[in-house]
C-alpha cells in the first residue's frame, strides 16, 4: 500500500489549500481513509476521516466547519479541502487508510494501518 500525499504550502490566514492523497497497490474503495497533522512538537492529532463508502465524515472540533473531506473512487484519491485556514493550523499533514477500523478508534494514529509521507502546510498571520 502507497499513499501520497500533495498539495501543501505557504498561505495566508484566511485562505484555502486543498490536499490530495492518492492511494496505490489496494482497492481503495475498501478503504476508510484518514488525515491527522503533527505540528513541530505537538503528537499527531486526528483532523478527521472518511468511511469508506464515502457516505460520511467526521471531524476533529478544531476544523469542524473549515476542513472538507471527500474522496474520488476513480481517482483512488482522498482531499482535505482546508478554508479560513489559520495560524494554528500549521502543521504536516498525513493521510493514513486502513481496512477495518472501528469508529471509536478513528482519532487513535495507533489504529491506522498505513501512512503517507506527509505534506507541509504553513499558514501565515
Amino acid at each position: 500500500v502507497q499513499l501520497q500525499a500533495s498539495g501543501g504550502g505557504l498561505v495566508q490566514a484566511g485562505g484555502s489549500l486543498r490536499l490530495s492523497c492518492a492511494a496505490s497497490g489496494v482497492t481503495f474503495r475498501n478503504y476508510n481513509m484518514g488525515w491527522f497533522r503533527q505540528a513541530p512538537g505537538k503528537e499527531r492529532e486526528f483532523v478527521g476521516a472518511i468511511r469508506r463508502s464515502g457516505s460520511s465524515a467526521i471531524y476533529a472540533d478544531s476544523v469542524k466547519d473549515r476542513f472538507t473531506i471527500s474522496r474520488d473512487i476513480a481517482k483512488n484519491t482522498v482531499y482535505l479541502q482546508m478554508n479560513s485556514l489559520k495560524p494554528e493550523d500549521t502543521a504536516v499533514y498525513y493521510c493514513a487508510a486502513d481496512l477495518g477500523i472501528i469508529m471509536s478508534s478513528l482519532g487513535s494514529p495507533n489504529a491506522w494501518d498505513y501512512w503517507g509521507q506527509g505534506t507541509l502546510v504553513t499558514v501565515s498571520s
